[in-house]
């Protein structure tokens, strides 16, 4: 039986409750679109354009134009932080972030995470030392920290994945104790909190990350909060080639800066903040309602205690359990145009260069070597509609309920996959 609904986010999918209904049993995806897990959120089309339209009259577009100097006031305002400096991209300001506290040598990270965090290091000749993560938490582990500290160690490098904070207390008595410098990577954080205190707010610095897959986006780009007044006029320096004042360079820099376009992208993005958690939110306890007693599947959850802003709605997969791997669902959900995705995918361990110059890596990493062959990160957002969403935990729940049949379709799809490319060589 194949149950047609309206749905609002995405043109004619289908719910399916049996395994004729699936599109890997020869029926139609039931979207016709892709979902993704994070489109574009946009805000306000009108509020944007008028903006950009400002821009253009002005023909100020870049060196700390007024949306630039909008969008860092009303930053500051948000996380309750002494300074939040707009740059061009997450990466740029990690990579600034990292030499401006002088780290060298080695500095600890997590390896789940995306491998922006390391590149940053390893792209200025630090190394980057992969830690385990949390079980529960999937953040770094402050427990396993201190085995991996070597005289050469400067820092730590915390990520708050999924927006949940890391355990900052923990981290931050390690790193007193041994002389660290403690930042975070808080690319997914914008609007959360730790213990009360708004991310933003912890370590030497926070790093948040605007792309456009975030919810809170500037089409490219990111910010650097501290409340350390020195660190700051240091950053603001480095980010604009070192000048201070005209034809005065006094530091090394490079360009960070962030436009006026992207900036006019991030003050609109921030204005639908409120109502993008909202959504955010009643799409992660839909999922939770239709999934809580689906064996094998398990939803990461949010601290009712802390501000969330429900960005990710993350999966963990037990395979004993499901009846099928969450590489097996996920490209069940694929064939229906549902772009579940697996982060992080395969760790940054496992990629280059890391996985040469550390190849061994992965066997004091248990917990990520785990992770990242069971997290599937499901399609939400301001785009993603009730409907849609039902339509995703249909096809979750008619795929392992028929787990043993659905292994055998996709086990004769790559079957015939692979004769075809055979044939054509």
């Amino acid at each position: 039986m194949k149950t047609t609904a309206t749905f609002t986010g995405n043109p004619a999918p289908h719910v399916k409750f049996e395994m004729s209904d699936l599109a890997i049993n020869g029926s139609d995806p039931a979207f016709s679109e892709p979902l993704h897990v994070g489109r574009p959120n946009v805000g306000s089309e009108s509020q944007l354009l008028a903006r950009i339209q400002d821009a253009v009259r002005r023909r100020w577009f870049s060196n700390n134009g007024p949306f630039v100097q909008e969008f860092e006031e009303s930053l500051k305002a948000r996380l309750g932080v002494r300074h939040c400096i707009p740059i061009c991209n997450g990466t740029v300001a990690l990579e600034i972030t990292i030499r401006a506290l002088g780290l060298h040598g080695e500095v600890i990270v997590p390896s789940f995470t995306f491998v922006a965090t390391a590149h940053a290091l390893q792209w200025q000749e630090i190394t980057p030392v992969f830690c385990d993560v949390s079980k529960d938490s999937h953040n770094i582990d402050p427990g396993e920290i201190e085995t991996l500290i070597t005289p050469r160690t400067t820092g730590i490098i915390g990520v708050h994945v999924w927006g949940r904070p890391c355990n900052d207390a923990a981290l931050l008595d390690v790193a007193r104790r041994h002389g660290l410098t403690l930042i975070y990577d808080a690319s997914h954080a914008i609007g959360c909190s730790a213990a009360g205190i708004p991310v933003g707010n912890l370590g030497r610095a926070e790093v948040f990350s605007f792309h456009a897959t975030k919810f809170i986006n500037s089409f490219e780009g990111g910010a650097i909060a501290t409340n350390d007044d020195a660190l700051s006029q240091k950053i603001r320096l480095m980010k604009n080639f070192g000048f201070s004042g005209y034809d005065n360079v006094v530091h090394i820099g490079t360009n960070g800066k962030m436009n006026e376009i992207s900036a006019a992208m991030g003050l609109t993005s921030l204005e639908s903040m409120d109502e993008c958690i909202a959504a955010n939110k009643n799409n992660f306890l839909t999922y939770q309602n239709e999934l809580c007693d689906v064996p094998g599947i398990k939803l990461l959850p949010y601290d009712a205690r802390e501000r969330h802003n429900y960005q990710y709605v993350v999966a963990e997969v037990d395979e004993r359990a499901a009846g099928l791997h969450r590489d097996e669902l996920m490209a069940i959900l694929h064939s229906e145009q549902i772009l579940a995705r697996r982060y992080f995918y395969p760790g940054c361990h496992k990629m280059e260069p890391y996985r040469s110059y550390f190849p061994h890596a992965g066997l004091l990493l248990p917990r990520t070597e785990q992770l990242v062959q069971r997290v599937l990160v499901l399609p939400t957002g301001a785009t993603v509609s009730q409907d849609d969403i039902l339509a995703v935990c249909g096809i979750i729940r008619t795929s392992l309920s028929h787990a043993p049949e659905c292994r055998r379709l996709l086990l004769k799809r790559q079957q015939q996959y692979t004769g075809a490319v055979e044939r054509q060589a």
